[in-house]
């Protein structure tokens, strides 16, 4: 089974201009995850959150990536290293694996951050066909929301 799953991977850059300190406090804090996810989504977090990740936490929440279809999604954040980057891993949900990295990196002015993802979807051939319809292009498309909300709230490097 393995030979026919295909492991595609989405990269991700943007240079804000935050303090590698307030960068962190705001990305760290799961809550604030539906201020960066596209309305049409529906992204709904269904479990109580601190303001703070840790190691070993898991987040549930739902969402409606095709209308009218709503999925659930389990998220573990597996591991943090303060201020520089954490990562999560889906633990249930639409992917067949979701490997999310996140890193931030003081720079002049700002902060650079980066998302490495890695990612696999079911059903094989058919999977692959999503993929090349819409999956790829919807992701891409939640990154691109993510891109403005971040330039509106904090402001860009060039």
């Amino acid at each position: 089974m393995i030979g026919i799953m295909k492991v595609y991977s989405l990269k991700a850059e943007q240079k804000i201009k935050l303090s590698i300190s307030e960068a962190w406090e705001f990305f760290s804090n799961p809550n604030n995850l539906k201020k960066i996810t596209p309305e049409h989504l529906g992204f709904h977090i269904t479990n109580e959150l601190p303001d703070k990740m840790y190691a070993g936490m898991l987040i549930t929440y739902k969402l409606s990536p095709i209308k009218p279809f709503k999925v659930t999604w389990v998220t573990e954040i597996t591991q943090v290293n303060e201020p520089h980057h954490f990562i999560d891993n889906q633990r249930f949900g639409p992917y067949s694996m979701w490997h999310h990295q996140h890193f931030f990196e003081e720079i002049d002015g700002g902060v650079l951050m980066k998302d490495i993802i890695h990612y696999v979807i079911p059903f094989g051939i058919f999977g692959r066909i999503a993929h090349r319809l819409f999956v790829r292009r919807q992701l891409n498309g939640i990154f691109a929301f993510r891109k403005k909300v971040l330039k509106e709230m904090f402001g860009e490097i060039d």
